[in-house]
């Protein structure tokens, strides 16, 4: 096949989390190359009307989609989803509505709690940021009953990649005005739009899916890795940063160690996990791959932070580590993202019109 490879413009000075992504796509194209497929390379920017005429110039069989930014901003890559299906262009990952869900993290909050799968409560700004809200944001308290001394961690609401999250992003808020204070404190570091979530603090597990063409929309459930935090005190909010995810000199990145071996007593809790992450790619309508990040609280209950519907998929990540552990060599599992694309049937093309209306 031809399959041609759609990923962010990554420029020479990007940070680490974008320079990671070139990593994926000498992977991805190293795993398609040797499978036989001819392959060419696509960086995206915000010029999508070049992008649509290479598109429809060159006509791919297939698009490996390895977009996460347009423009370094996390809210715009269901543009290019979007874009695909409008020309009936079969392409790997997700579609774009659950990637427009899941980038807005409020939003996919809200399916969470609607659709009964564990998420922890949450406080947002009003559209104009000038207050909290005074009535209950999915089970968080506000008004007068605020909880006092409660603690909170404060997360972009469209960023990804752990950008502008770091152990001071949990803070203490006794008054909404505190709370409100701490998050418009850190919106320039969020991407412009923050949130408060409930801060867990216990234990981090991650989750990966990876579709079975043999089974068209089911998902293989590969092997429950959990991040340990060695050697943190009671003093050190145990957060999965920036520094942690992509800066490998530091002391969290080194401290914060995945691990698969479990003792007997952990196995009713990864059969829990595994059964919400299965109904997570039900109720999300999840297709190709994913990842389901989770945190245990203390009363050993599991709770989602986050549906990745375009994880890392560098073969020293997360992922490719959970498909090393369940035997499953990395071409073979491109192999299946390619094979699952193709088999699903592309959507029609959007009609075209000669001119827009006035």
């Amino acid at each position: 096949m031809n399959i041609l490879i759609l990923h962010d413009h990554v420029p020479p000075d990007a940070p680490a989390d974008a320079q990671d992504l070139l990593l994926q796509v000498n992977a991805v194209d190293a795993a398609l190359l040797a499978a036989g497929h001819r392959i060419d390379r696509l960086a995206c920017t915000l010029d999508l009307a070049s992008l649509e005429s290479t598109l429809t110039r060159v006509r791919p069989d297939l698009v490996f989609n390895l977009v996460e930014t347009l423009a370094s901003r996390g809210r715009l890559c269901p543009l290019v989803p979007l874009l695909l299906e409008s020309l009936a262009i079969p392409f790997t990952g997700n579609a774009s509505a659950p990637t427009f869900i899941t980038a807005n993290k409020l939003t996919a909050k809200r399916l969470m709690r609607a659709s009964n799968l564990p998420t922890a409560d949450w406080i947002e700004l009003d559209p104009t940021r000038r207050h909290l809200p005074t009535h209950t944001v999915g089970g968080a308290v506000g008004g007068a009953s605020f909880p006092r001394s409660s603690t909170w961690i404060v997360k972009s609401v469209w960023e990804h990649a752990s950008i502008g999250l770091d152990e001071d992003s949990v803070v203490t808020a006794t008054t909404r005005e505190e709370l409100e204070s701490h998050i418009t404190r850190r919106l320039p570091a969020l991407g412009g739009e923050g949130f408060a979530e409930k801060f867990l603090d216990g234990r981090e597990f991650n989750l990966s899916l990876l579709e079975d063409p043999r089974a068209p929309g089911v998902p293989e459930i590969l092997p429950p890795a959990e991040i340990a935090f060695e050697g943190y005190g009671a003093d050190k909010p145990k957060v999965i940063g920036y520094r942690a995810k992509w800066d490998e000199s530091s002391d969290e990145y080194k401290r914060t160690v995945r691990r698969f071996d479990f003792p007997r007593e952990d196995a009713p809790l990864l059969d829990r996990l595994r059964g919400i992450a299965r109904r997570a790619w039900e109720v999300f309508g999840l297709s190709g791959y994913a990842r389901i990040d989770f945190r245990i609280d203390a009363r050993n209950e599991p709770w989602i932070l986050e549906v990745n519907t375009n994880p890392c998929i560098s073969p020293d990540a997360g992922f490719a580590a959970a498909l090393d552990r369940a035997s499953i060599p990395y071409p073979a599992a491109i192999d299946r993202i390619v094979r699952c694309a193709v088999a699903r049937r592309a959507p029609s093309p959007l009609p075209h019109h000669a001119s827009a209306p006035r």
